[in-house]
This record gives structure tokens, C-alpha cells and sequence, in this order.
């Protein structure tokens, strides 16, 4: 008689780890590399035109982030977490390209990037939240939000020319710009 779980069960837990292993690597070596602000780092925030300190703010959610992957529980925060990895590793993804760049360079950031979305959709059920579907929401729901939406835009554009003069002016006091 087997005893052993189906090959079904067995793949799913290996290509979780398999995939989640780069991911908390890549975050863990990527926050050091940003907190040291190594060379590589100082001339890739340049290039993309990045100020120097976003290295620090990188560096320390890649922390948080490598850390809510790997450890048990928190499953909230997991969540929170792979939606950053997503977001810094599109980001890069959108940066390269913005800035022109091959695919050397925008490459490896879209490779994390389904990496970390292969580890979320791979990830065990004591990884996930509890599974509770609320009741679908009508018309009427998303009207509110949506309407409100459209009004905030709308303003805005409407506003944009007094707010962008005002905010110059407070840039020219703060000595920002001339």
C-alpha cells in the first residue's frame, strides 16, 4: 500500500519553496545592498533618476517584507507584503523602461516579479488568509465610489493651475527652486 501523498501534493509545497526562496533572497540581499547604499545602487538611483534616500526606504521595507514572507503566520501581513515585492519589482520593471534601457536591465526586476507572484499563488493554506467571500456588491455599491472618484478628478485637473502656482511659490520660499 502507498502511503505517500499524490505527486499533486507534493509539487505544490516544493514550487512554493522553490519559487519564495529567490524572492526572500533577492529582498533580503537588496535591502543590505540598499541600507549600504553600495555603488551599484547610488548610480542605478541616478540613472533612473531616483533621489539618494529612496535606497533607505527601499531597503528597509525589503526587510519587512523578507520577513513577513519567510516566518509563519501573520497572514494579513503577508499579503501586504507580496503586494509590495510586487510593487517594487513592476516598478523597476516600469523605471528600465521609462529610462530607455535593454532588456538586461528590466529583466531581472520582471523575473522577480513573477517569481513573487508564482510564491503568493503557490503558498500553503496556514500562508493565506481565511477563505470568506462576502456577498458580491450591486450597482449601487460600486456608483458611490465610482461617482466620487470622478468628482475628486474632476477637481483636481479643475484646481491644477491655482494649486500649481501656489506650490511653486512655497518651492521658491523653501529656496527648492528658483
Amino acid at each position: 500500500m502507498n502511503t505517500h501523498p499524490p505527486t499533486s501534493k507534493r509539487i505544490r509545497p516544493v514550487a512554493f519553496w522553490v519559487t519564495t526562496f529567490p524572492v526572500v533572497f533577492e529582498l533580503a540581499a537588496g535591502s543590505v545592498w540598499n541600507l549600504l547604499t553600495i555603488d551599484w545602487i547610488e548610480i542605478q538611483l541616478n540613472h533612473l533618476g531616483y533621489p539618494h534616500f529612496f535606497a533607505y526606504l527601499l531597503g528597509a521595507w525589503q526587510v519587512a517584507a523578507a520577513v513577513a514572507i519567510i516566518v509563519p503566520g501573520f497572514p494579513l501581513l503577508k499579503e501586504w507584503a507580496y503586494a509590495g515585492t510586487f510593487f517594487l519589482w513592476s516598478g523597476a520593471v516600469l523605471s528600465h523602461l521609462i529610462a530607455g534601457d535593454g532588456v538586461l536591465n528590466w529583466g531581472p526586476p520582471l523575473m522577480f516579479t513573477v517569481l513573487a507572484v508564482a510564491s503568493w499563488a503557490l503558498r500553503p493554506a496556514g500562508r493565506r488568509l481565511p477563505a470568506t467571500r462576502p456577498p458580491a456588491p450591486g450597482v449601487r455599491a460600486w456608483a458611490v465610489p465610482v461617482g466620487l472618484l470622478v468628482v475628486l478628478y474632476a477637481v483636481s485637473f479643475l484646481t491644477l493651475p491655482l494649486v500649481e502656482e501656489t506650490m511653486r511659490e512655497h518651492a521658491v520660499q523653501l529656496g527648492w527652486t528658483d
